[in-house]
């Protein structure tokens, strides 16, 4: 057997039919055209016996396949699944998703994470709908429109419309460096370049977007990374030449993470009259216009945070603000930072309520407690915006309950006990209202 080379080229176009195997075939395998189809015959056999039952695999309406692509790009297929439904039921259709709002949208995404996905798809689909059109069936339209990439537009033009082209995501990765026992790290000059001619010049003219499917399916079931791949159980294990050298465990070669950034941030639970303090985060960057509770970042250790954050929510109100108590800590998880989360309890003064819209439309807003689960809001926040809800709704029915109270000792009668019944009952849910108050 011989071993493949890191700086094999790149042969032909993407999705082009190579008169030639690429280099990094010729380098893995004495016959790659041999070895070509015995993966073709081997690998589809197993998926159509064995693949699991999606709910985007039984359809080829491009829409559909597009929304499943863009859901799955760094997410697991279980966290998908009922993302996809949900999201379905609200925009069926290329032309509803056209004509939605953003907030809408993030709504519906609210908690599956990598947002900008979100965006970037809504304006896609508003851009063909601008132009009178679908799904376009044409790879280099499909390439021009927002948030999709090489891999997106292989997925999408291979499922859907049958077109000979490659879907290389990291399964894909990690399978054809193995097939072809390639040692070099994915970002190794020449190596992404030459994984890339292997699957374009893999791709079979009969049913493109099985294979594409098959490869990936591979990756996320048994073409584990590292050890933990399962060969035995592999429908290919003998046409891999890194199950044969032995080197499975070791390709690709592990990436080097980045240090997690860890962030303490301290949020501030401010209600009044029944709302909720809230702010609309920026159009660009992390979480960008997903609604929170109003707070700041501060570094862990830094004490005490309590006058940094009054300070600041005196910024944001244009009025005198107290803190107090921590009403909630938990922490999240990013996959490039840590939030150390606290929520504190806020107080603004008894004037006017200070800067800040009457309701969602502005960057700052005051929100009915009964609204905020209308917000977008990203799973980093959602805790905290859930108490905060908790807290609006239940100030609210002791305000209700006060004034009932009011009410009842206002409309009872000055006569005696004995002779009305029906006063004693008021002085009764009058007690009672200022007792749940």
């Amino acid at each position: 057997m011989r071993r493949a080379r890191a700086d094999a080229g790149p042969a032909g176009a993407s999705g082009a039919s190579s008169p030639q195997a690429p280099p990094l075939a010729r380098a893995a395998v004495q016959d790659p055209d041999r070895w070509r189809a015995a993966l073709w015959d081997h690998l589809l056999a197993w998926y159509r016996a064995s693949r699991r039952d999606l709910p985007w695999r039984s359809t080829r309406d491009p829409y559909r396949v597009w929304l499943s692509e863009v859901m799955l790009q760094q997410t697991q297929v279980e966290t998908v699944v009922p993302y996809y439904h949900r999201f379905l039921e609200r925009f069926p259709d290329l032309a509803s998703l056209a004509a939605s709002g953003e907030v809408d949208v993030l709504k519906a995404w609210e908690g599956l994470g990598f947002y900008r996905r979100a965006r970037l798809f809504r304006s896609a689909a508003a851009e063909l709908a601008a132009e009178g059109r679908g799904v376009p069936d044409d790879p280099e339209r499909f390439r021009r429109l927002p948030g999709v990439g090489p891999y997106t537009a292989g997925a999408v033009m291979s499922i859907a419309f049958g077109h000979r082209l490659p879907a290389v995501d990291g399964n894909a990765v990690r399978v054809l460096s193995r097939w072809a026992a390639l040692e070099a790290a994915p970002g190794a000059p020449g190596a992404r370049a030459a994984v890339d001619a292997l699957a374009a010049w893999l791709v079979p003219g009969e049913a493109p977007g099985e294979w594409n499917q098959a490869i990936m399916e591979l990756g996320a079931r048994v073409c584990l990374p590292g050890g933990s791949a399962a060969c035995s159980a592999c429908p290919v294990e003998r046409f891999c030449r890194a199950r044969e050298a032995g080197l499975v465990h070791r390709i690709p070669p592990p990436r080097r993470r980045a240090p997690v950034r860890e962030v303490e941030l301290v949020l501030a639970l401010i209600c009044r009259d029944g709302r909720v303090l809230v702010r609309r985060r920026p159009a660009e960057g992390l979480l960008a216009g997903f609604w929170e509770l109003p707070g700041i970042e501060a570094d862990p250790g830094d004490r005490p945070p309590q006058e940094a954050l009054a300070r600041a929510l005196e910024g944001l109100l244009g009025q005198p603000v107290r803190v107090g108590a921590e009403r909630l800590a938990y922490v999240h998880r990013f996959s490039h930072r840590l939030w150390r989360v606290r929520l504190l309890e806020g107080f603004v003064g008894e004037g006017p309520a200070g800067r800040g819209a009457e309701g969602p439309g502005e960057d700052l807003a005051w929100v009915e407690g009964s609204r905020l689960g209308t917000l977008p809001v990203a799973a980093a926040h959602r805790p905290a915006m859930e108490l905060a809800r908790q807290e609006a709704h239940q100030r609210h029915h002791q305000q209700q309950d006060t004034f009932q109270g009011e009410e009842a000792r206002s409309q009872a009668h000055p006569v005696s006990q004995e002779a009305d019944p029906e006063g004693e009952e008021a002085r009764a849910q009058g007690g009672h209202g200022h007792e749940q108050a």
